[in-house]
């Protein structure tokens, strides 16, 4: 009975232990006093609840107490809510925080918008404070006279908060100033009034408002770096040369087949002459108009002709000269 009587308290002992340790994971005390000491209390039905909708009590009451001592009004449920949202909860108090302490209007709302647009809400308001210097790649831009020039420019920028949920970011920042490089040298006359006046660059690029529309306001634009490429325009010119000398050349060609293919049918034709005359000659004789001395005659005139040409080197195929018959 002794031995049953310790195994039923000491079961008894652990329940208890259970029923205890439950309590308190279900009601945070410390935190509850830690939010009452601090001026942000909040009710223990308020933290049973948020263990029950799986909301970390110790997050919610860390950036409640937070916001109160920054003297900021952020209510619980806006907190649950934005958490539930998928929304980091202590870098939007953090950032409604640095944007108080420099002057800066951000309610909540606005800071929640933000970070859950996915961007990185803190870092913005500290751009507001402190502008970020970006340097865009290498832009190669052809002035008028043919002249390459390799510019390096030095953007300037600070987040815009009103702009920042919907605007363009960084890369479009870039994009738009490498086309007003592009554009400007593009316009000048030669390449030695861009080296000898880089700042009329970003003044020009200033001018045109590159930052509609993105979430930054440019401040400055300063030219880090210019280098002199090479000769777009005399490259240009060569090669349109050389296209117009093959295309000059492909003619001639296509002139010369057509003069050969033209030769060789004339040659063609007069061989075929040349095959009609032994019929001619036979059509002669059979009707009397050549008689057999206008033949030998012709024969040796042929015979003579094909040796003066022989002599003369005009021919090597020439035929060997006959006895002349009278």
């Amino acid at each position: 009975m002794n031995e049953g009587g310790l195994i039923g308290g000491f079961g008894l002992l652990i329940v208890i232990a259970a029923l205890l340790a439950t309590v308190l994971y279900m009601i945070p005390v410390r935190l509850w006093v830690a939010a009452w000491a601090s001026g942000a209390y909040v009710g223990l039905m308020t933290l049973v609840a948020m263990r029950l909708r799986r909301v970390p009590p110790h997050t919610i009451v860390t950036a409640r107490i937070s916001a109160v001592k920054a003297g900021l009004d952020v209510s619980i449920n806006d907190l649950e809510a934005h958490f539930l949202a998928g929304g980091n909860v202590v870098r939007v108090v953090n950032a409604m925080i640095s944007a108080d302490k420099a002057s800066i209007p951000l309610p909540f709302k606005r800071a929640a918008a933000i970070d859950l647009a996915g961007r990185d809400v803190l870092e913005a308001v500290q751009m507001s404070v402190l502008p970020k210097v970006i340097e865009t790649p290498r832009i190669a831009a052809v002035a008028k006279d043919g002249i390459q020039l390799i510019v390096v420019s030095r953007v300037t920028v600070r987040t815009n908060i009103d702009r920042l949920v919907g605007g363009a970011g960084e890369a479009t920042i870039i994009a738009r100033v490498g086309e007003g490089m592009v554009s400007t040298i593009g316009s000048a006359a030669n390449h030695k009034s861009v080296l000898e006046n880089p700042d009329h660059i970003s003044k020009h690029i200033l001018s045109k408002g590159l930052d509609a529309g993105t979430a930054y306001e440019i401040l400055s634009i300063d030219i880090a770096d210019v280098d002199v490429g090479a000769n777009i325009g005399a490259k240009l010119q060569i090669d349109q040369a050389n296209a117009d000398k093959q295309i000059a050349q492909a003619k001639a060609e296509e002139r010369r087949a057509m003069a050969v293919a033209m030769e060789q049918e004339m040659r063609a034709r007069v061989v075929e002459a040349e095959a009609e005359v032994p019929r001619a000659m036979a059509e002669a004789f059979r009707s009397g108009n050549l008689g057999i001395m206008d033949y030998y005659r012709m024969k040796n005139l042929q015979a003579d002709t094909d040796m003066r040409t022989g002599i003369a080197g005009g021919s090597e195929h020439a035929s060997p000269p006959q006895d002349r018959k009278d």
